[in-house]
Parts: C-alpha cells; structure tokens; sequence
C-alpha cells in the first residue's frame, strides 16, 4: 500500500514531510498521551506501578507547595511582564523613528541579551549575588551602602524581584522587535491624517498606535505568559534546583522537575505537568476573550 502510494508523483512530496512527522509523533504526541496515562498511578518500584485514578490530581489540590509554586510563578511572571511591556513598547517607538541616529546599534544591543541562554545568565547572577566574593556586595560596600556583605540568596522577596529582573533584561529587546514589527505595519497615512486633523504626538499614540497594536500585544502576552508559567532555568541554577528560603523560588516547573527527576515520583509530576497545561490554556483563553472584547 505505501509503495502504491509513493510510486504516484503527486504524492512523493510526502516523503520528505514523514521524517518530520514520525519525529513529532516519537518526541512530542506520544510523550503527551503517555504523560496523561502515568498521571492516574503511583510508582510502587522501578517497573511497577499501581492504579491510583485521580489520586495524584487529589494530593496535587491538597499539598501547600503545590499552590506555593503558583505564587511564586505569577508573581515573577508579572513582575518582568509589566515593565518589559512598557519599557518594549517605548523603545520600539522611539526606534522607528527615523530621525534617530543608530538605530540598527541599539536594536542590536538591546536584542543580544536575548541570545544568551538561560542557565548561563543564571550562572553569571549566581556568582554577582555571591555572598563572600559577589561584586553587587563589593559595590554596595565600596560606595557606603552597606557595612558587611549581604546575603542575597537568603532573602526570599530580593530573589524573587532578582529573577524577575533578570528575565526582563533577557526579553526586553525580543518584545522590543515583535513591537516593531507590528509599528511598521501601522499606514503612516493614518499618522499623517491625524497631524493636518491638529491631533498631537500622544493622541496619535493612543488613538491609532494602541489600537493598532492590539494583535501584537495579543501575541506577546500569550507567548510570555506561556513562557513565564514555564519558567525554570533561572530558579533552578540559583538555588541549586532546592527552590530557595521557604521555596521562594519553587516555580511550577522547578517542582515538576524536583518530582520526577529527584523523588522519581513520575505519577505526580505527570499531574502537575497537566495542571500546568490546563492553567495556560485557560489564561491563553482569558487573554482572548478579552482582547477580542475590547476590538
């Protein structure tokens, strides 16, 4: 039959999409399917498991860490979001403009922190916020802030906006280009309309800009909020994969990881990796729904 299929002309294009689709099949559908199945049993040894149905969705909803993680994942989720957002969004429109001398440098500039993995920046914060031999403490001493080294790592609300902080720097320039993108679809007729119409600079920025630019902000808030709900690297080269003082840094996917990989536990870690996909789907959809509201 697939020899049949394969020998008409028309059809020989398939071949060259099957190693895609046997890869995706492999790494990505099967891995779902399964995940979902582990998620109703519970690990007796290394081979055997044992049926338990919603038992692990059960201890999930009654375990504080559970909604300790979620915390601590909105919390520096919407810390970076809302000042990328706006410091993004400002800088693109000051970097279509044309009259502004080195615009390519500073969009380069300002991209290459993007280019950067995550786990080597975790690794450069991790030796800046050291305790002994930091160079923020040596700073902050060098100039009379502080007296004696200040330990970073212990302190749960300073690692928590520290994390934050550092995914801004990361993603900033990244939002920054898909802002530019969406500016550069904006008609400069509509911008020159509003100018012989006596509008000004601002109200054309709220007026058309915004509006404008409403699929793009669509587009940036679902793939941060998809990518910030994951968020991983970071917390886990900090804190050595333990999550913190008093888990502070225990995001949703730093638990999942801890689960399966460290307590083997696959039966629960399949639990919370679907709590974590229903939380997403959820407020990919909330984002939806209210975007297409306001059009």
């Amino acid at each position: 039959m697939a020899r049949g299929l394969f020998r008409n002309r028309d059809n020989k294009g398939y071949l060259f999409i099957l190693p895609y689709f046997l890869a995706m099949l492999t790494f990505q559908i099967y891995p779902i399917f399964y995940t979902f199945y582990l998620s109703f049993f519970k690990p007796l040894n290394l081979i055997e498991n044992e049926f338990i149905g919603f038992g692990n969705y059960a201890r999930l909803l009654q375990n504080p860490l559970f909604y300790t993680a979620i915390g601590n994942t909105w919390f520096i989720w919407l810390m970076n979001y809302i000042p990328q957002i706006v410091f993004a969004l400002l800088l693109a429109v000051i970097l279509t403009n044309p009259r502004i001398r080195g615009r390519e440098l500073f969009r380069t500039v300002y991209f290459l922190p993007n280019l950067v993995t995550a786990a080597s920046i975790g690794v450069l914060f991790a030796v800046l916020l050291d305790f002994r031999s930091g160079a923020l403490n040596h700073i902050l001493i060098d100039i009379g802030v502080f007296t004696q080294p200040y330990e970073w790592i212990q302190d749960k609300m300073a690692m928590r906006i520290a994390v934050s902080l550092i995914q801004w720097w990361q993603w900033f320039g990244y939002t920054m280009i898909i802002f530019m993108a969406g500016l550069s679809a904006i008609s400069d007729e509509l911008y020159e309309a509003a100018h012989i119409d006596g509008a000004s600079s601002i109200q054309a920025f709220f007026r058309i800009t915004l509006p404008l630019l409403k699929p793009t902000m669509l587009y940036v808030m679902v793939t941060s909020l998809i990518g910030g709900l994951q968020i991983f690297d970071i917390p886990r080269v900090l804190t050595n994969g333990r999550g913190g003082p008093d888990n502070a840094l225990t995001t949703m996917v730093l638990y999942l990881y801890n689960q399966a990989f460290k307590n083997f536990n696959l039966g629960y870690a399949s639990a919370l990796a679907y709590a974590l996909f229903i939380m997403i789907l959820v407020f990919s959809a909330i984002s939806f729904k209210l975007i297409r509201t306001r059009d």
